[in-house]
């Protein structure tokens, strides 16, 4: 027991014991043998992890380009497939698959994620039965790389405003793909610059010289290892991060490519030049496009929460192994190194024995909340990858569609946050130990930064929840932008903006679940669930009936909606992640709700407490100002976190544990020897 584990057993508190490969087996779930697989995979080539030092970049990019190509062997990366191309059949196992992959080095993650998840899922969607014949084979085999040529250098969140052209020309049946401009060349684009021999690049069709909106074709960058006349391809160079993906800029100076080579499952141009769409509007046409690629968005989300647990075996393994201060003489927990070589002291001056790190209450609020929104987004992960499953395994629902859309989004944003704020606080929480590159810190940190901005900028992708919460998804919602979701909110009256809000349906059932006014605020039990969610859904709900009321007000004054709409955006966001976080919780409460009773049960439950509890904590400033939080209140959940963490402690190794991160993974030498 720690030594401030004393108030627990006072109250009768019994210590759950944890069962490690059961909860192992829960955390994987229906995908436990291709995780495996890929775990497998990762302990064979380990060497990659030294290779990111030790090699040059273009040597190390060759080395990441053929551990992908002998994975893609094992079937690991074409899980998502059909089978008969190669694949297996399965989008929730291919996403499975990415997630357990972040466990290892970042640049294989995200040359798998360019080749089979973007170029290839591009393909696969967007494509039709004579693409899929000529490319799926040998794409899901490895044996053709290819890239995603969406962004552009002053492109990259606005798609809809791409610069580079495709015109049609019908004597010739053949479309002209054109860079128009330096704002148009596609940039950061990876296997550009090395490996990739054909892309799919997103340009404006035009047709008889009329604009048709953004679409997307198949353009032959390599053939033999050497670049193409009309192509130009630049080496985006060394960068922050992942070093061993090569990203490049592209342009094209009227490169010509046959009609089929348009990727034709939405829209077709005909021999003589007759544009044909199975969808009429414009804007709806490009949103169902785009929608088609969401896997993406799910992928990187995540990969976040597989950096995140990487980070956290590292740090608290550290914190059981790392003395630090005589208990007696310094309660500070304070985890600064001792000497300039970082190692620990065996003893104190006065010779007794110094206290583990993880014993120190600070250094349990540092790491062991983080501990428990990492579970939560991991459930909340298994939420949206089922959704993605249902949905792309003939759930025809539009707004089914739109929904996962919003979630997998908001998802994305929180998880990858969660990431680099996990990654840089167990960093520290390891001293000048974690500040060594062999113990992986490095790595972890410079090549998940980019998650936050890659497959959509964080803020601008809770744009995108906000946006589904103020329209409930409606069929208008594809074909709204910003300007046209504030002109949209405003034609209602609020009342009707908050009716037609799903989330305040819960808000009868939060009143009937608590007593009314401030009394649910002081009867309720900090670890009842339903308190915890009620708190969630109030604040939400209270957010987006507020936003409503300020663009409403905003227009009805004779502002400009796009002027209205700027000066709200940080409700918008503040409402988007308290809508993704009582998400979170639910999912959280959902899967401790299912599991059988026992330790493992109990232990979950203490960590959906500390996630429920510290989430509300850490805006415990919002909820007191709008009279859901009294000072005494505000205490008492601070006091149950420092309490949670203290019944979590001695739980802590088994709970990364369980995550089964492979031990070669977690080379680092001077943390865990």
């Amino acid at each position: 027991m720690a030594p401030d584990d004393t108030s627990a057993a006072a109250s009768g508190y019994v210590q759950p014991e944890i069962d490690v490969k059961a909860l192992a087996g829960l955390l994987d779930g229906e995908y436990a043998e291709i995780r495996d697989l890929v775990r497998t995979n990762l302990a064979a080539h380990a060497s990659v992890l030294d290779d990111a030092e030790a090699l040059g970049m273009d040597a190390f990019r060759e080395r990441v380009r053929d551990v992908v190509v002998e994975m893609a062997g094992t079937g690991q990366t074409g899980m998502g497939f059909p089978a008969s191309y190669g694949g297996g059949d399965d989008i929730g196992a291919s996403v499975a698959a990415f997630e357990t992959l972040a466990f290892g080095d970042l640049s294989v993650l995200v040359k798998v994620g360019v080749q089979f998840g973007l170029f290839g899922g591009a393909i696969l969607q967007l494509g039709t039965e004579r693409h899929h014949d000529a490319y799926l084979p040998d794409l899901i085999a490895g044996r053709l790389m290819g890239c995603f040529a969406m962004t552009e250098t002053g492109h990259g969140s606005n798609v809809q405003a791409l610069g580079t052209v495709a015109r049609y020309d019908a004597d010739a049946q053949e479309f002209v793909v054109t860079t128009e401009g330096d704002a148009a060349r596609k940039d950061y684009i990876g296997n550009a610059a090395r490996h990739a021999e054909l892309a799919v690049v997103f340009a404006q069709l035009e047709v008889g010289g009329e604009a048709r909106g953004v679409h997307a074709l198949l353009v032959p960058l390599r053939s033999g290892g050497e670049v193409l006349p009309g192509v130009e391809i630049e080496d985006d160079g060394r960068k922050m991060g992942l070093n061993g993906v090569d990203n490049g800029r592209i342009r094209f100076r009227g490169v010509r490519v046959p009609r089929e080579a348009l990727l034709n499952r939405f829209a077709d141009v005909t021999p003589d030049g007759t544009y044909v769409s199975s969808i009429d509007n414009p804007n709806r046409r490009f949103f169902t496009m785009l929608g088609t690629l969401v896997q993406g968005r799910v992928c990187v989300g995540g990969a976040g929460v597989g950096v995140a647990k990487v980070a956290l075996t590292l740090a608290v393994k550290y914190a059981v192994r790392r003395r630090q201060f005589e208990a007696s003489t310094d309660t500070s927990g304070t985890s600064r190194t001792s000497g300039s070589s970082g190692a620990p002291s065996s003893s104190g001056a006065s010779g007794a024995e110094e206290q583990l790190l993880l014993d120190y209450g600070l250094h349990q609020r540092r790491l062991l909340p983080l501990l428990a929104r990492t579970y939560a987004l991991h459930f909340a992960q298994d939420t949206v990858r089922g959704q993605l499953h249902g949905v792309f395994s003939g759930d025809e629902d539009p707004q089914a569609r739109r929904r996962l859309e919003s979630r997998a989004a908001g998802t994305k944003a929180l998880a990858t946050w969660h990431a680099t704020s996990t990654v840089q606080e167990c960093r520290e929480a390891c001293g000048g130990a974690g500040y060594l590159a062999v113990n992986r810190f490095a790595a972890l940190k410079a090549d998940s930064d980019v998650f936050t901005t890659f497959e959509g900028d964080n803020h601008v992708l809770l744009q995108l929840v906000a946006k589904g919460l103020l329209t409930d998804y409606a069929s208008e919602f594809e074909d709204l932008d910003q300007l046209g979701m504030v002109r949209y909110v405003t034609g209602l009256a609020v009342e009707t903006v908050i009716e037609k809000a799903s989330v305040h349906k819960l808000l009868e059932r939060v009143r009937d679940l608590l007593p009314g006014g401030d009394e649910w605020d002081r009867e309720a039990g900090l670890l009842d669930s339903e308190y915890q969610l009620a708190m969630l859904r109030y604040r939400e709900e209270h957010m987006l009936a507020g936003l409503a009321r300020r663009l409403k007000a905003g227009v009805d004054r004779g502002r400009d909606p796009g002027a209205v709409f700027s000066q709200v955006q940080d409700h918008v966001i503040a409402l988007a992640r308290a809508h993704v976080e009582r998400l979170v919780l639910e999912s959280f409460v959902d899967a401790c709700g299912t599991h059988p009773e026992g330790g493992n049960k109990a232990a979950l439950g203490l960590l959906c407490d500390l996630f429920a509890l510290s989430t509300i904590e850490a805006d415990r400033a919002w909820f007191m100002e709008h009279g859901r939080l009294t000072v005494q209140r505000s205490k008492a959940i601070s006091r149950e976190v420092n309490d949670l963490c203290r019944k979590i402690r001695p739980l802590a190794v088994d709970l990364v544990d369980a995550w089964a991160v492979p031990p070669q993974m977690l080379r680092a030498p001077d943390l865990l020897a």
